[in-house]
């Protein structure tokens, strides 16, 4: 009600987004769809400011493109500045979400950056044939059956799929290039390197070190409200039940972040 009273001032608002996990890995990951709704609450709320709080360690391309895609959309629509704030990572498609902000800021041991591509898997004819398994695979398109982990790895199929791996490399360069654009340092940023800290602030991946209140309380004043938005968790998660689907995730996830030393 303190809104509608007159002559009295509203404190200024900042809607934190949170942007935490491995992206695109189920439900203990991030995704555009569930996301969707928590950002354009986030917006709806009118701020002054949009904060995003991450600590990813990337996942898939396509779900980092559409929630940064989505994010973006909104700031320009609503003139709505967005800052983001790294965590431990922000790492692959988790430096993607933060291109999605107007600035970027790191702690002292954030670790961002590593933009590159990855495609990872086993390969185990060999431990088949050790236990006389045969293989059966019927397809109709010789190449349904690419990069099969039962059977020897094929050099077409090794070609094909770098092919498709640089094309993707090249979008996430072309969005790093163009939300950076003018901050990047000339050395080359993109063969999936990380940097920590103030690293990342001198190789232009990030604006500056900073912490999410102080800093909104530097610029909106002592009084702002800060108000978070996130993605509900599922009931069994909020009673530590944990299906094998999200045992699975899990592992996965922690995998991800262990690739940075986390």
């Amino acid at each position: 009600m303190k809104r509608w009273i007159p002559f009295l001032k509203t404190p200024p608002s900042v809607s934190v987004i949170r942007l935490s996990g491995a992206i695109g890995v189920g439900a203990r990951g991030i995704d555009f769809a569930s996301l969707r709704p928590v950002i354009d609450k986030a917006f709806r709320s009118k701020p002054d400011a949009i904060a995003l709080e991450i600590n990813s360690p990337g996942g898939s391309a396509v779900q980092s493109s559409l929630i940064a895609g989505h994010i973006r959309s909104l700031a320009d629509e609503k003139k709505i500045p967005v800052v983001a704030f790294v965590e431990d990572v922000a790492a692959s498609g988790g430096y993607w979400l933060a291109s999605a902000a107007d600035e970027i800021f790191v702690d002292h041991s954030s670790v961002v950056g590593s933009i590159g591509v990855i495609s990872a898997g086993f390969g185990l004819h060999d431990f088949i044939d050790r236990y006389g398994i045969e293989r059966r695979v019927h397809t109709a398109g010789e190449s349904k059956s690419m990069l099969d982990p039962f059977r020897p790895e094929k050099k077409e199929d090794v070609a094909r799929l770098e092919t498709l791996l640089e094309r993707i490399h090249e979008a996430f360069k072309t969005q790093i290039r163009s939300r950076r654009e003018g901050k990047l340092a000339e050395a080359d940023l993109f063969t999936g390197e990380i940097w920590v800290g103030e690293q990342g602030v001198e190789v232009g991946l990030a604006d500056a070190t900073g912490h999410l209140v102080p800093e909104m309380k530097r610029r909106l004043g002592d009084k702002v409200k800060i108000r978070r938005f996130g993605q509900r968790k599922s009931l069994l998660s909020r009673f530590g039940a944990e299906v094998v689907d999200g045992a699975v995730g899990s592992f996965e996830e922690r995998a991800a972040y262990a690739r940075f030393g986390l």
